[in-house]
């Protein structure tokens, strides 16, 4: 089995434009939701959303492409080019059929929908546009991403809803270890801050209401959580076999170590009771890893605002770890985010590469009166300076979905 090495990031997040961006602002502190400009949202109980400010396509692409892809693509596009810039990996030198693409999305071209859902009521399906179906598919960003690049080596897409991106990062991985590429451009990527999703979420009465105060509306583990905010981005890794890796000179940032996934079979969307699945995906990734749950020095919640979801993961990490879950620190940095759903994991997963590569833990913000049932150190408010060797991201979806990875300081 090979071993497998993270050489670049990139991203497009609530926090910035640029992988960069967003790790400074995390390490500040600040939150990146605001009230909704993408859409009108008077009418919807939630008004607030972590959206990817700034951003114009067409200091990208042309607008001839830019129409062809919906946003959630446009962003798995940006993102992949900034990842292999910082990787400094060229696709032709590698060899195309050597590298490939597995960025995923939980929800896809729902932009897109809505718009051409409006044109066929208004006009009649004759006038739908024929992009329609290429531009609203979830398998698109990874397809979009292959074409840009040139990487014609294993392709596909990853859909279990707020784990995808740690999914997407964990399969490309496999991919790796048992030989099938020499290098993976892996994430996630979501653009679902429009009226569909966040009525539909609303609806659920899983978005938080504190319209009047966004940036304090998301404080996962905190007693005064009224639920996750939505947010939209894109956020993609360079994986490398490590031969491979060390031929070309590159600077790896950090190892894969371990990966491990499973699945609750209890319900749509509430977690296992105790997070029993959540469970067995963190001792799964241990597993994979060989490593005992003292070696962990640092855990990136997926940590949402929810009442289940929070006091379930914070039972689950008790489980796996023992008495070692009070002496590390687990933060969650949805409270600065928001919750990019299909493009967390792998925001995350770089959240827990930077904190291993700079020796600082980002913070969880707005915990100002933690829930008696969530006691573990969740790094309140401000970023931690310490010495990262070993750091898991937890990741759970909608349908019982759960996942983790494990990274590790690389050592020769």
């Amino acid at each position: 089995m090979h071993r497998v090495v993270i050489t670049g990031c990139g991203c497009l997040s609530p926090l910035g434009l640029t992988a960069a961006d967003t790790w400074a602002a995390a390490r500040a502190g600040r939150s990146g939701i605001g009230a909704i400009t993408l859409f009108d949202a008077s009418q919807i109980a939630s008004r607030i959303a972590g959206e990817v400010t700034g951003f114009d396509v067409t200091d990208h692409m042309s607008r001839k492409e830019a129409r062809r892809m919906d946003r959630f693509t446009q962003f798995a596009v940006v993102a992949a080019r900034q990842a292999v810039a910082d990787a400094n990996l060229d696709v032709e030198t590698a060899g195309r059929e050597q590298v490939g693409v597995l960025i995923g999305s939980g929800i896809g071209g729902i932009g897109t929908l809505q718009e051409q859902m409006i044109t066929a009521l208004d006009k009649g399906p004759a006038r739908i546009s024929p992009f329609f179906i290429p531009m609203m598919i979830s398998n698109m960003g990874a397809g979009q991403v292959s074409i840009d690049l040139g990487a014609a080596g294993p392709n596909s897409c990853v859909t279990t809803a707020c784990a995808t991106g740690t999914h997407a990062i964990g399969d490309a991985t496999e991919i790796i270890r048992r030989g099938q590429a020499l290098a993976m451009i892996a994430g996630g990527a979501e653009a679902a801050v429009t009226w569909m999703s966040v009525g539909g979420f609303a609806a659920m009465r899983a978005l938080s209401t504190r319209n009047d105060d966004p940036q304090r509306a998301s404080r996962p583990f905190d007693q005064g959580r009224d639920g996750f905010v939505i947010a939209e981005g894109g956020a993609v890794v360079i994986l490398e076999q490590l031969d491979f890796a060390r031929a070309r000179g590159a600077n790896i940032l950090a190892e894969v170590i371990g990966y491990g996934m499973s699945a609750d079979a209890y319900h749509i969307t509430q977690p296992a009771p105790n997070g029993n699945g959540a469970v067995r995906a963190m001792q799964n990734t241990l597993a994979d890893a060989d490593i005992s749950p003292d070696e962990i020095d640092y855990i990136n919640a997926h940590g949402t605002s929810t009442d289940a979801g929070d006091r379930n993961e914070t039972a689950a990490i008790k489980t796996v770890l023992g008495d070692h879950a009070y002496q590390i620190p687990v933060s969650a940095t949805k409270s600065m985010t928001g919750h990019l759903l299909g493009a967390a994991g792998a925001l995350e997963a770089m959240f827990c590469v930077w904190a291993i590569r700079d020796g600082i833990v980002p913070p969880t913000i707005n915990l100002d009166d933690p829930d008696p049932e969530c006691d573990l150190d969740y790094v309140p408010n401000e970023a931690r300076e310490m010495t990262i060797n070993t750091a898991l991201s937890n990741s759970f979806g909608f349908g019982g979905h759960n996942a983790a990875l494990l990274f590790r300081k690389f050592d020769d």
